[in-house]
């Protein structure tokens, strides 16, 4: 694992744990799914642009749509 993927991943982490307490607390389903996928998806993306791009669509997302 290359550092550049390791700091993807830290980032990512911090994110997925603001959508988890903000989507909890708000009881708002976007933010969760938008957890869920910031769980998930790493593991299954290997391209670095592609880990990149994924990222930046699930971390925009929840503040464009407001469920």
């Amino acid at each position: 694992m290359s550092t550049t993927v390791l700091m993807i991943y830290v980032i990512t982490w911090a994110i997925w744990a603001w959508f988890l307490v903000y989507g909890r607390n708000e009881k708002m389903v976007i933010p969760t799914v938008s957890w869920l996928a910031l769980c998930v998806y790493p593991y299954f993306v290997q391209n670095i642009f592609a880990l990149i791009i994924i990222w930046l669509l699930l971390t925009i997302i929840p503040f464009f749509i407001k469920f």
